[in-house]
């Protein structure tokens, strides 16, 4: 199979947003500008998905969403992509499994908001999704202490770092996780797509 990857040389720390970014929006930028910083990380990935499992209704055709990304999401370190299309993969497990066949010489880093850190054993397989990177949660509103208390917190808490070390998670050794606070933007997809009056869910793709 050929796969299209973004540049990924050997030693790099690349973040990995997944999600079905239906549309992407500025909240989307602002976490991963700010992932790029405290995680020290060469390069964010958005992996924009074909579809979520755990939603009831699709999203917009791909290619559409893709271009939308790309219009809100302009950063010379920020690559959008198709990525799980091009696998054919729909759970993060297999993504992720891929990417490191693809790129075995690459550090990266799971990021994921905390409203999806309080549903993450829900996810097909979450335990191998922490044995095999590291996991860069980023504070949304009101799911921090959600998060902290969440059951794959309870159960990963010996892998949790303190934010003061956020920079070293792309070189720690999985599982190993850090929970960053960070200046708040109550956006979400659903928000937008609802004209604005519901509140902010999920940043990343819950499966």
């Amino acid at each position: 199979m050929t796969v299209k990857t973004p540049i990924a040389r050997p030693g790099m720390r690349i973040g990995l947003l997944g999600g079905s970014f239906d549309p992407a929006h500025e909240g989307h930028a602002h976490i991963t500008e700010f992932a790029l910083r405290r995680f020290g990380l060469d390069r964010v990935w958005w992996l924009v998905s074909p579809g979520n499992p755990l939603k009831e209704h699709g999203p917009a055709p791909l290619a559409e969403r893709i271009a939308a990304a790309r219009r809100v999401m302009r950063h010379p370190r920020v690559e959008i992509t198709d990525i799980e299309a091009q696998l054919a993969t729909r759970m993060t497990a297999d993504t992720i499994a891929e990417l490191q066949r693809h790129c075995p010489a690459v550090q990266f880093v799971w990021l994921m908001g905390s409203d999806n850190l309080v549903q993450f054993d829900r996810w097909e397989r979450w335990s191998e999704i922490a044995a095999r990177v590291p996991i860069g949660v980023l504070a949304r509103p009101g799911t921090r202490l959600a998060a902290r208390q969440s059951r794959a917190a309870q159960i990963m808490r010996a892998g949790r770092l303190p934010e003061a070390y956020a920079s070293l998670l792309p070189m720690m050794k999985p599982p190993a996780w850090v929970l960053l606070n960070l200046p708040m933007s109550p956006l979400s997809s659903t928000m937008i797509r609802n004209g604005g009056d519901m509140r902010a869910d999920e940043e990343g793709t819950a499966k």
